[in-house]
């Protein structure tokens, strides 16, 4: 009862992260400064009310229109803040029902290991759900998103590590984050049209959280990018929506490769060595 409790908790925050994102969504890109000033109409210029910053909630009441002006208010919004709110929810199940079960933690350096990775794997959440949408609008990765997170998951995974006295794990982080960030720049060096620094610098960045988790969730998080990002690319082609030559923002599948390798990484990769009878 309490593990759901704490979802629902969890998920909670994650809509007000989400109506936080929308804001560093819309001003990161144009150089913006994300605290001031505060939240306006961008018909009218009014200051957004407090009342009217309520995640989801204000959206309905004022029927998906500005107070003042009656300009509409992008759908986006309300989605960006239901999707971050799900996938908060769905990382804290993750990590409650799925990484750490309760019954395997004892102690009290144990508990704040296991929360302090909770946290960052929702910051991963969070710092997804903004870069996957700045690079398909923008069709870049901005540095002063991405290169935080190796100081994030430095921080937070290694402190975790040493509490837990899980010392593999991070070491396979390191591992994790300098084997991605090399092939990736191998690649970016064989092929700068279809895929630039920024990407570089975030698979470092997901290297270390695939890592920290296996090498299974690793392989399958690294590979999953190619292949979901393969079959999107050939379907563009085939409906005629791109050509070959067409740019492709490739982070969005990157991000999703990885929170595929996070979920599904160890028992897709077990399944598979299965097929071959190796356990």
């Amino acid at each position: 009862m309490l593990a759901s409790i704490l979802v629902v908790l969890v998920g909670a925050f994650g809509l007000l992260i989400g109506s936080f994102l929308n804001v560093v969504v819309y001003r990161v890109p144009a150089k913006q400064s994300i605290v001031s000033p505060p939240s306006a109409c961008p018909n009218c210029g009014e200051p957004i009310r407090r009342r009217d910053n309520v995640p989801v909630l204000s959206w309905l009441f004022l029927r998906g229109k500005c107070r003042d002006c009656q300009a509409p208010i992008s759908r986006r919004y309300i989605l960006v803040e239901l999707a971050t709110g799900l996938f908060f929810a769905a990382v804290a199940g993750w990590f409650i029902f799925g990484w750490v079960p309760t019954s395997t933690v004892v102690s009290t350096g144990e508990y704040v290991g296991a929360a302090l990775v909770l946290v960052a794997y929702l910051y991963l959440a969070a710092v997804s759900v903004a870069l996957a949408l700045i690079d398909i609008d923008h069709h870049r990765l901005p540095n002063s998103i991405v290169l935080p997170g190796y100081v994030v998951a430095a921080v937070l995974l290694g402190a975790a590590a040493v509490l837990i006295a899980d010392y593999a794990a991070l070491l396979s982080a390191v591992i994790g984050a300098v084997a991605m960030f090399g092939f990736y720049f191998l690649l970016a060096l064989v092929y700068p049209r279809g895929m630039g620094m920024g990407d570089v610098k975030l698979a470092g960045v997901l290297g270390v959280f695939l890592g920290f988790l296996g090498w299974q969730t690793l392989v399958v998080g690294a590979f999953a990018a190619f292949f979901l990002g393969g079959i999107f690319s050939i379907a563009l082609v085939l409906m005629r929506r791109a050509s070959r030559t067409s740019a492709i923002p490739f982070g969005p599948w990157m991000l999703l490769g990885a929170w595929v390798g996070i979920y599904f990484g160890a028992a897709m990769m077990s399944g598979y060595l299965q097929l071959f009878g190796i356990n």
